[in-house]
């Protein structure tokens, strides 16, 4: 792996090398349509087709009340004690959001609004694990946010150029709202969520996490996909989003260390020079 040397810079060590060029194919390669399109046999496009009239407002709506719901989840229960047992509870998450997804695919589209904050809140916990784990402070606000801010780095909105897809341009793209969010949070407490300054953070976070959820509609609107394809699906769906954590995680952690502008520089580096693409953590 080449090394970039400047007389600020400190050392890296291969090991912190070796983690920013997975965190790199992990955040630059979100996957989950080209997985469940893998899983399913059949184009993520022909599931959109069979979504009923209106899915897309319906899919917005439930994608801002789920965040809304993971935002209280975040705010008022997670904390920075972490888990005894982590590998037993990344299992455990699987399986509850299995079993969400087992209702979603039996029962279709018409489940989505409850399914939904259900999934979302449980992946919020995976990703919590996740947080603790890199060495963040749940005790603060701004890691908590940073936590449902990975609903925003599952991939890019369609529409989205290069320039927008990368993930530290969504990640100062939504720079000022974590921010002014975190400020009010800590001055406020977290009973004031429902203030302007989380909601539009929210709301940002939900026009990217709304792509993930209509390829995961679309896809349980296959024909062949009953209850057992919805649990697989939700699998897919929570792999992607810890996968995501993961990466994001590790460039949050190597950032405490390095400095952000020396990250962003070697990350960018990588950019420049294409790593061949595997989601894999």
């Amino acid at each position: 792996m080449d090394k970039v040397s400047t007389a600020a810079e400190p050392a890296w060590t291969d090991e912190d090398l070796v983690a920013l060029e997975t965190a790199y194919r992990v955040l630059e390669h979100p996957s989950f349509a080209a997985r469940a399109t893998e899983l399913l046999g059949v184009p993520i496009e022909y599931g959109l087709k069979k979504l009923p009239a209106g899915w897309q407002r319906k899919i917005r709506k439930a994608s801002q009340s789920a965040l809304e719901y993971a935002l209280e989840i975040a705010l008022k229960t997670m904390d920075g004690t972490p888990s005894r047992h982590p590998g037993l509870a990344r299992k455990l998450h699987k399986v509850a959001v299995a079993m969400t997804g087992t209702a979603g695919g039996a029962l279709g589209f018409v489940t989505l609004a409850i399914e939904l904050p259900v999934t979302t809140g449980i992946m919020l916990r995976a990703i919590a694990d996740i947080a603790r784990a890199e060495g963040e402070d749940l005790e603060s606000p701004e890691a908590r946010l940073a936590c449902v801010e990975v609903f925003a780095l599952g991939g890019p909105r369609r529409g989205d150029d290069a320039a927008d897809t990368g993930y530290f341009a969504v990640r100062i793209a939504l720079a000022q709202q974590v921010t002014k969010a975190a400020e009010y949070i800590v001055q406020k407490g977290a009973a004031e969520q429902g203030a302007p300054a989380v909601l539009r953070l929210i709301a940002r976070i939900a026009q990217r996490f709304s792509v993930q959820v209509s390829e995961k509609a679309a896809a349980e609107a296959v024909p062949i996909v009953g209850a057992l394809g919805g649990a697989t699906i939700n699998l897919v769906f929570i792999d992607l989003f810890q996968s995501t954590a993961r990466g994001h995680f590790a460039v949050r952690r190597l950032e405490r260390r390095y400095g952000q502008a020396f990250v962003r520089a070697r990350y960018e580096a990588l950019r420049a020079r294409p790593v061949a693409a595997d989601a894999s953590c």
